[in-house]
């Protein structure tokens, strides 16, 4: 949920500073000591804007699909001033044609349940078209898991999600897990995270 706050197109997403800390510790651990993290589906630009206050070491580059986003980015951007955080540019995960060709990171927030599964397919394929071996793709989110009984707020979450749109929905892990196994990723580590979320750390094999 976005709301305006009516700084030129800047939009605010109040989840972002419930979850900004614990992703940022992930982050802080796992990513390159140096290079350019793409992030796709930045939404409003808080989060790209969070992490390049606090990683001033990494290239911070936000993409959305959504001209709003892309506005609202944009407005973030000029209000923080870090020399580290890229204009925003407009990447749909689900198409081919992405306006990078290289990247140390690839980060995904609240992307793949909020979007067709044909996102989650162009995520882990654009992945492997720009990260080396060994670089991280990071999935940060709520999940289904075979393994664990899922928490009755994401189960709520989950039939709302396919009432607003059927091909949305909470993903199953060990599908996307089997899915970046196709495109050559190798999951690396399972972060549990507040409000019943995950953090998937995904490793480009070499």
């Amino acid at each position: 949920m976005q709301e305006r706050d009516g700084t030129d197109g800047a939009l605010h997403a109040p989840a972002t500073l419930r979850n900004r800390e614990p992703i940022l510790a992930v982050l802080a651990r796992i990513l390159p000591a140096t290079g350019l993290v793409l992030e796709v589906a930045s939404g409003s630009g808080e989060h790209a804007v969070h992490f390049a206050r606090f990683l001033p070491h990494l290239t911070i580059q936000p993409s959305d699909p959504s001209g709003e986003a892309l506005a609202s980015i944009a407005a973030h951007r000029r209000l923080a001033g870090l020399a580290n955080l890229r204009a925003p540019v407009p990447l749909d995960a689900a198409s081919a044609d992405w306006p990078l060709a290289r990247a140390d990171a690839v980060l995904a927030i609240n992307m793949i349940h909020i979007a067709p599964f044909s996102a989650a397919e162009g995520l882990m394929a654009g992945a492997e078209r720009l990260l080396p071996p060994g670089a991280p793709l990071v999935l940060y989110g709520p999940f289904l898991e075979a393994d664990i009984e899922t928490a009755e707020s994401n189960r709520a979450f989950d039939a709302d999600l396919r009432r607003r749109d059927p091909a949305w929905g909470l993903r199953d892990r060990d599908a996307v897990t089997n899915l970046a196994r196709q495109h050559g990723f190798a999951l690396a580590e399972r972060v549990a995270m507040p409000a019943n979320n995950l953090t998937l750390v995904f490793r480009r094999a070499g």
